[in-house]
């Protein structure tokens, strides 16, 4: 089985390289950033299974990175203790927040509870007003089923697990593979735009974005 990865976002060489230890000594690979802009870098192209978040970093701070993740738990780990300003990232979408400094068995639980509760929500995901379930395979938007193909499914599937990151056409193909081994390069691009024509007839809005020359993402 594959460990899960966890992204340390701090600036601070030290604390990272404690927290760093500390994961590894305990199974997890570890993946590093030291500010908001490489962490959203890091993110689009080795997507982590829970975030360690700071909040006081160079460029993009913690508060100003958190609402870009998204379908990802993040841990805010940080030396303010304001009740205000932890309720407020808790609801910027943070799923915990732990004060520096902190019990090491502690933060060790908390990763597991959160990295277990993510596995559990890991076969639905929602993006602005779409939802998709895995375990049905079954999509709607505001709670209107939305009937899709097995290969539209796992191409909009795709798209929503990472909506940040431009897709092309290979790593569409790879990843869909699974969910529906028959479909073909040569037919991709219509099964995108027949997605697209469905997204936009339900939601009168154009979710998907075509990248010249690259690939594929979802837009807001």
């Amino acid at each position: 089985m594959q460990n899960k990865t966890i992204l340390i976002i701090d600036d601070d060489v030290y604390i990272g390289d404690m927290l760093q230890e500390l994961l590894e000594k305990n199974n997890y690979a570890v993946a590093r950033a030291y500010s908001g802009t490489e962490a959203l870098y890091v993110i689009q192209n080795n997507r982590p299974d829970l975030i360690l978040l700071d909040l006081m970093l160079p460029g993009l701070s913690g508060e100003e990175l958190l609402p870009k993740i998204q379908n990802i738990p993040v841990i805010v780990v940080s030396a303010k203790v304001d009740i205000d300003n932890k309720v407020n990232l808790l609801l910027s979408g943070a799923v915990d927040y732990v004060t520096k400094p902190f019990d090491i068995k502690e933060l060790l639980a908390r990763i597991s509870v959160h990295l277990r509760e993510s596995a559990r929500k890991k076969d639905r995901l929602e993006f602005e007003d779409i939802s998709l379930d895995l375990s049905t395979y079954s999509a709607s938007v505001k709670g209107t089923p939305l009937k899709l193909t097995k290969t539209e499914f796992a191409i909009l599937y795709t798209l929503m697990q990472n909506p940040d990151k431009v897709f092309s056409k290979d790593a569409i193909m790879t990843q869909i593979e699974d969910l529906t081994p028959d479909c073909e390069e040569s037919s991709l691009r219509t099964h995108i735009a027949n997605l697209r024509a469905k997204l936009k007839t339900a939601t009168d809005k154009d979710y998907i974005q075509a990248v010249w020359g690259i690939g594929y993402k979802l837009k807001s």
